[in-house]
């Protein structure tokens, strides 16, 4: 499928190049939402700018594996011939991760096995979203079944980070973050086990939430109580993540997980802030990005604490419940497809091979202990900031990372270390550009916040605080 044949109803890079002079794609989620429920702007506008600034930026940046251009106009023609706004997301044009079912809409889970997959339902994300009145615009491109540091598979890719195409976007929303970053679109869905949310919005300069799990619902998983992985959301800003969560939050009864409500009681957050939670493997340049952020935090909120629970058997957790659940869900498929797959998702298949139940079990009972840390250290501060990556972007050439300032990593899950042993607890996570994108400050950095399960309230209004004091901001490359 050629980059221009994509796109269909007509546009091609001429119009794209065009229609990128028009700034609408530059506008934050909120401001359009709100130009869109006035009528101000029409739905078929708002897709059209930005199925444009797709066209243009798309060939050099692999963000989309398919973008729908005929689906997202006739949606937004129904949307316009409503008598009144739909939702909160009236005629936003939204990107969805090519993980999740869309109905009508390819979805190839980054693999060639499901190249020509259509789903005939949308996964319950996707379905809200549109309730809320969002316009599915396009698949973002992941790596196959969302394993990998590259944001690259056997049907498209890698995809480019756009402050350097070398470079990676990080993975596996890489796609989206990237999407996000370019003005591709305003909103972007995305999920997160390891830290496939917050690694992408780090290395693009963008912001994201990876909520506690089950706020958003996945009543389809197969193990309803795992709460390793989570649907998430990247956009520009704090606001434009908080508007698309709300349109995905909500509880299901069937997701056991999905019955959490908000418990921010609107106080002043206290801060601790860890560069490696005593445990993740974490790059010198990265130290130094998280201390000169961690001075910026303090200018505006006071002293931060520097603090962390004890986090020695982390690692050695997330590896053996994360390999026993890729066995289970994707043994079978090694047996049948082995050949078919790419490496990274053999490597992370066959690395569950051999667990047995105690191991399994004992794991979990240590998952249970380092949650009952945090929930300890979390009675002294409500706010806990880390780095959202052990270390920055790298050229996609290079593929996974064996090493981290020359010296060789135990596992290529290493380098995820600070997010994985959130995954763990968790816990909600904001994730924040803090500069470096440009003016010669050096490559993106990102920052996570970590606040108690239930408390995203808590996250927004810091990151709304942070934005403003602390400059904790996206920056566009170009016009």
């Amino acid at each position: 499928m050629s980059p221009v044949s994509r796109y269909g109803s007509g546009l091609n890079r001429e119009d794209a190049v065009s229609e990128g002079r028009n700034a609408l794609w530059r506008e934050s989620a909120a401001g359009l939402a709100a130009r869109l429920a006035r009528r101000e702007l029409s739905a078929r506008e708002a897709v059209e700018a930005h199925l444009a600034r797709i066209a243009a930026k798309e060939p050099e940046l692999s963000a989309f594996i398919t973008v729908a251009a005929d689906e997202a106009l006739a949606r937004a023609e129904a949307l316009d011939a409503a008598p009144a706004p739909v939702g909160p997301l009236h005629g936003l044009p939204v990107a969805v991760k090519d993980l999740t079912d869309t109905a009508g809409i390819r979805t190839t889970y980054g693999s060639a096995l499901y190249a020509d997959h259509v789903p005939a339902t949308n996964d319950i994300a996707v379905a809200r979203i549109e309730a809320a009145g969002g316009i599915v615009i396009g698949k973002t491109n992941t790596p196959e079944f969302g394993f990998g540091a590259v944001c690259r598979n056997r049907l498209y890719g890698p995809t480019c980070n756009p402050v350097d195409p070398v470079l990676t976007s990080g993975g596996s929303s890489g796609g989206s973050a990237v999407a996000v970053a370019v003005g591709m679109v305003p909103l972007a869905h995305g999920t997160d086990f390891g830290g496939s949310v917050r690694v992408p919005a780090n290395f693009c300069g963008v912001a994201s939430i990876r909520p506690t799990p089950g706020l958003i619902p996945a009543p389809g998983r197969a193990l309803g109580w795992d709460t390793l992985a989570t649907h998430g959301v990247l956009a520009r800003d704090t606001e434009d993540c908080a508007l698309l969560l709300s349109a995905m939050a909500g509880s299901d009864l069937r997701d056991p997980t999905s019955l959490f409500g908000d418990r921010d009681d609107g106080a002043e957050s206290r801060l601790g802030a860890t560069a490696d939670f005593g445990a993740a493997t974490v790059s010198q340049a990265v130290r130094e990005r998280f201390a000169a952020a961690v001075d910026r935090l303090e200018r505006v909120v006071g002293p931060v604490a520097r603090r962390h629970p004890d986090c020695g058997d982390a690692m050695a957790t997330f590896r053996t419940l994360r390999a026993a659940q890729t066995r289970h869900a994707f043994g079978p498929m090694l047996a049948k497809h082995g050949d078919d797959l790419t490496d990274t998702i053999r490597w992370n298949i066959e690395a569950g091979a051999g667990i047995t139940a105690d191991a399994y079990l004992e794991a979990q009972a240590a998952r249970t202990a380092l949650y009952r840390r945090f929930v300890a250290l979390f009675e002294d501060i409500d706010v806990l900031a880390a780095p959202a990556c052990g270390v920055l972007p790298w050229p996609n050439a290079e593929g996974e990372v064996t090493e981290i300032d020359g010296r060789p990593v135990e596992t290529i899950l290493d380098y995820l270390g600070v997010t994985a042993i959130v995954t763990l607890v968790g816990f909600p996570v904001l994730t924040l550009p803090v500069g470096g994108q440009v003016g010669g400050e050096g490559l993106p950095f990102g920052i996570q916040l970590i606040a108690r399960p239930g408390e995203e309230r808590r996250l927004i209004r810091l990151g709304r605080l942070l934005e403003r004091k602390a400059g904790f901001v996206h920056r566009w490359l170009e016009s």
